[in-house]
């Protein structure tokens, strides 16, 4: 290489330092201007005294507090310690989903004596593989609708909008659900293509403020119900009073979530705020409840019910008295019992904290009731809560349950990480985000099979505690099964716990009334 090669090598080097020399003060220069800009900001405001005893350096503080949230879970956290879902718990789902190996080795890491941890009882002789048998069929509606609703699912997916969800995420539950034999209920959000494009069964949620079912002023139109219910793959109509997140207020879907397809799926302005009102205004009473039941029921032909977190339960013994008096032909199909856990849905921390009873309590006061009327063959139950691994729907089955819904659970199929920004439009996972760029993450084919997956392999987990037990199917599991752990760390029969009940007639004066 000649000497001119060389000093040409040289200068352009020089050059590009030189460049970089230039590039690297200006950027110091625009530091120390935007310090200074943060100096004089954090010293001039009055609403945090941290920064403004602390200029800059106080800004730290917020950013490791907004951080921890998402580095707590993988750095601090023990494997179950965490809310509302622990590692383990995760870690099962998206097992499932991926369809991995999901055993485990070395022992338990339950420590097996915390109140309300449930223990099922094996059996001597438990179930052969060649005496196992599908879950049973149970049908919805009987004799008392046009249509009928039959399926042997005991998991499916329970109410999450469109709107809260993101579309990808819409499509690849409903092709998961489809592959899995399972229903999808839609929310309040209305009916849309994403829920229909995978052929799946659906259940149609009706909300207090009838989206995709009302009129101009708002009120549910029959017209519109009659237009869902031609369409097959609508099995049921499920009116919603109340949901786990928040009781005794309606959903909120931020102006940034409701798009133009949103909007007009559930018949609002496009970019305002979708509040629902927190109470339907068609009824204020048990009677004008069943009527809209009865009325939903007659004009659409399918098995209709309704779904509430339970708090008071004065209500539901006037309920089934009034069904007593009227005939069974006014009784709902179905009663969805949310539990006060919290949701997927932004909700008010009193609310969400400290609204409602929890699925362990009211579970058991719901079928116990149904069981003293008579009235547990003519409704069928639907339970809801945090019930995303094999015990605790196990445990719901045994309680008496027919079926388990569950959202969250299969957020974390679809590759939720529980970041905790279903609210905010910016869900890193693009499950309920409506950004494009946040929702090219998720690929619905993917994902639908990991739907398919979770759902098929906690069916089998089911089944496999079911066979454990000494009964040939998940449908056969009763309280007898179950021991729940007790404040002194003793575990006691549920059947103790939670007597069932024969039943009796009963009026309102029984009641004290």
């Amino acid at each position: 290489m000649d000497l001119e090669a060389v000093a040409a090598i040289r200068n352009f080097a020089v050059h590009v330092l030189q460049v970089f020399a230039l590039l690297f003060a200006f950027a110091l220069v625009l530091l120390v201007l935007y310090v200074l800009y943060l100096y004089l900001s954090d010293v001039s405001q009055t609403r945090q005294a941290i920064r403004r005893n602390f200029p800059v350096l106080g800004r730290f503080r917020y950013q490791f507090e907004h951080l921890g949230e998402f580095f707590r879970q993988y750095f601090f956290a023990l494997d179950r310690e965490e809310m509302p879902f622990n590692r383990a718990q995760r870690s099962w789902v998206y097992r499932a989903a991926k369809n991995v190996d999901s055993t485990l080795a070395f022992g338990s890491t339950r420590p097996l004596n915390q109140p309300g941890d449930v223990l099922f009882l094996n059996h001597p002789f438990p179930t052969m593989e060649e005496d196992a048998v599908p879950p049973q069929e149970v049908t919805i509606g009987g004799a008392y609708v046009r249509e009928p609703y039959t399926t042997s699912a005991i998991f499916n997916i329970s109410g999450m909008s469109f709107g809260a969800l993101s579309v990808p995420a819409v499509t690849a539950l409903s092709n998961g659900a489809r592959k899995a034999g399972i229903w999808l209920n839609t929310g309040e959000g209305g009916l849309s293509s994403h829920h229909l494009s995978g052929g799946c069964d659906i259940v149609f949620q009706i909300g207090t403020a009838n989206y995709g079912v009302r009129d101009l002023d708002g009120r549910l139109s029959d017209d519109k119900l009659r237009e869902v219910a031609a369409r097959p793959q609508v099995k049921m109509f499920e009116l919603k009073l109340s949901q786990g997140a928040k009781p005794g207020k309606g959903g909120i879907l931020p102006a940034i979530k409701v798009t133009e397809e949103i909007a007009r799926v559930r018949g609002i302005p496009a970019g305002q705020d979708s509040i629902s009102p927190n109470g339907h205004p068609e009824f204020h009473t048990v009677e004008g409840l069943l009527d809209m039941l009865h009325h939903i029921r007659t004009l659409t032909g399918k098995p209709t019910g309704f779904k509430t977190v339970v708090g008071s339960s004065d209500w539901l013994h006037e309920l089934c008295e009034i069904v007593q008096m009227r005939g069974l032909e006014y009784a709902p199909d179905f009663i969805t019992i949310d539990s006060a856990d919290g949701g997927s849905g932004a909700a008010p921390q009193s609310l969400m904290d400290y609204m409602g009873l929890p699925i362990s309590r009211s579970l058991p006061l719901v079928m116990d009731l149904l069981d003293q009327y008579g009235l547990r063959q003519r409704v069928k139950v639907i339970c809801a809560g945090k019930l995303l691994t094999p015990s605790m729907v196990a445990w719901a089955l045994a309680m008496g349950a027919d079926f388990v819904n569950c959202g969250r659970g299969f957020m974390f199929a679809l590759g939720c990480i529980q970041a905790m920004q279903c609210n905010r439009n910016t869900c890193p996972t693009g499950v309920t985000t409506h950004n494009p760029d946040l929702q090219q993450g998720l690929d619905p084919v993917d994902k639908a099979e990991r739907v398919y997956n979770y759902a098929r392999n906690l069916a089998y987990e089911v089944g496999t505690i079911a066979h454990s037990c000494g009964v040939p199917e998940p449908r056969l599991l009763r309280r007898h099964h179950v021991e729940v752990i007790n404040e002194r760390g003793m575990a006691v029969p549920l059947s103790e716990l939670v007597p069932e009940v024969k039943p009796r007639a009963m009026i309102a004066t029984d009641r004290g009334d």
